[in-house]
C-alpha cells in the first residue's frame, strides 16, 4: 500500500486557484520531497493531506485513510513539524515529549520508554533534562521531529524543517533527516525551497511551480534529463535573429528568453561559449556577460520552471508587495 496517493487535488481560494490538479504517490518508506518556491502551493498542499484545510475537488488517501472522510485516522497516522517553532522553552526536552505524549494518549509505561527512544534517535539524551530555551536553532528542529515522531506515525510531514538555521545546522540537519527514515522506517514528506536540501536528501522530488507539479523523479533523473549545460547569455537588443540562428544549430540542445537575454542548453557549454559570442555577434546583438551552469538540480528546475528558484522567489515577493499596495491604495480610497 502507498503511504500517500493524490488524484486530482485542487483547492481554490475565490479566483485564486493554490493547488492545482495534482495527482501523485509516495511510496511506503519513501523520503520525498516537495520542492518550489515561497508561494507555489507546498504548504497548501500539505495542509490538505494533514486535514487542516479541505480540498476543492480531488480525493487523497494517507496511510490507507480518505482525507475527508477518515480525518480522525489520518490524524493519528501522522507526525507533522511545521516550520514555525512551536515547543515551551521553560521546559526540559523529556518535559516537552511528556506533554505531547500525554496528548496522544500514551500510557506512563509507554511515554517512558518512546521518551528514551526519541531522545536517543535524534541525538539529545544528554541534554534531555536541560531547559530547551538553552538548545541551539538545530537542536530545538531535531526535538520538533522527535516529537513528531513520538507515536510511532506511518507519515512524518516536514513543512521547511530548515528554515532559519545557519548552512552548518542545516546540514546536520539532512543527516538526521536521512537516519530518522531509516531508522525509523517512516515515510516522510518534505517541503522545501533549498534546492541542495531535495538534492542531497530526497529518494524522489516533484518540482512544484505555481500550484501545479512540473516533475516527478529521483535528484538524479531529474538532472539528466536536461542533456547539458545551461548557457545564460545576458544581451543587448533583441533576440529575434539570435533565437533564429540557435534554431538552426545542431549542437544546440534547446533554448529559451529570460530577463535580459537567453538561455542555452548545449553540451560543453564552457566549450560553446565563443560560438554562442560569435553567434550573437552575426546577429548584431551584444553579449554583455556570460554564466555557465552543469547539469545540477538546480538547473533542472530552471528547465522545467523557466526560472531559477531566486528569481521565482523575486517574483513572489514583488506580487506580493503588489497586493499589499493594492490594499492600501484601496483602504485609503475606502476611507474617502
Amino acid at each position: 500500500m502507498a503511504a500517500i496517493q493524490v488524484d486530482g487535488l485542487t483547492k481554490r481560494f475565490g479566483e485564486t486557484v493554490a493547488v492545482d490538479d495534482l495527482s501523485f504517490t509516495v511510496e511506503d518508506g519513501e523520503l520525498f520531497g516537495l520542492l518550489g518556491p515561497n508561494g507555489a502551493g507546498k504548504s497548501t498542499l500539505i495542509n490538505m493531506l494533514v486535514t487542516l484545510l479541505g480540498p476543492s475537488e480531488g480525493t487523497a488517501t494517507v496511510d490507507g485513510h480518505d482525507i475527508v472522510d477518515d480525518t480522525a485516522a489520518v490524524r493519528n497516522s501522522i507526525g507533522i513539524v511545521f516550520q514555525e517553532q512551536a515547543l515551551d522553552e521553560e521546559l526540559t526536552g523529556a518535559e516537552n515529549l511528556a506533554f505531547h505524549s500525554r496528548l496522544y494518549g500514551q500510557s506512563a509505561g509507554e511515554r517512558e520508554e518512546r521518551i528514551d527512544e526519541i531522545l536517543d534517535l535524534v541525538g539529545l539524551d544528554d541534554e534531555r533534562d536541560d531547559p530547551v530555551g538553552t538548545y541551539s536553532g538545530g537542536m530545538k528542529r531535531r526535538l520538533e521531529i522527535g516529537r513528531g515522531l513520538l507515536h510511532e506515525p506511518a507519515v512524518l510531514f516536514l513543512d521547511e524543517p530548515t528554515s532559519g538555521l545557519d548552512p552548518r545546522t542545516r546540514r546536520d540537519s539532512w543527516e538526521y533527516i536521512r537516519r530518522l527514515n531509516e531508522e525509523a522506517g517512516v515515510s516522510v514528506v518534505l517541503t522545501t525551497h533549498y534546492i541542495e536540501e531535495a538534492e542531497q536528501i530526497c529518494d524522489r522530488v516533484a518540482v512544484v511551480d505555481d500550484g501545479e507539479i512540473a516533475a516527478i523523479d529521483s535528484p538524479g533523473a531529474l538532472t539528466e534529463s536536461i542533456g547539458g549545460d545551461v548557457v545564460s547569455l545576458e544581451l543587448d537588443g533583441s533576440t529575434a535573429t539570435l533565437r533564429d540562428r540557435l534554431a538552426a544549430q545542431s549542437w544546440v540542445s534547446e533554448f529559451s528568453t529570460a530577463d535580459g537575454g537567453l538561455r542555452v542548453t548545449v553540451d560543453h557549454g564552457r566549450q560553446r561559449i565563443a560560438d554562442l559570442v560569435r553567434l550573437a555577434d552575426d546577429a548584431g546583438v551584444p553579449v554583455t556577460a556570460v554564466d555557465v551552469r552543469e547539469p545540477n538540480l538546480e538547473t533542472a528546475f530552471l528547465s522545467l520552471t523557466g526560472a531559477t528558484m531566486a528569481e521565482r522567489e523575486a517574483d513572489e515577493a514583488d506580487s506580493a508587495a503588489s497586493d499589499d499596495g493594492e490594499a492600501v491604495v484601496g483602504a485609503a480610497g475606502g476611507d474617502r
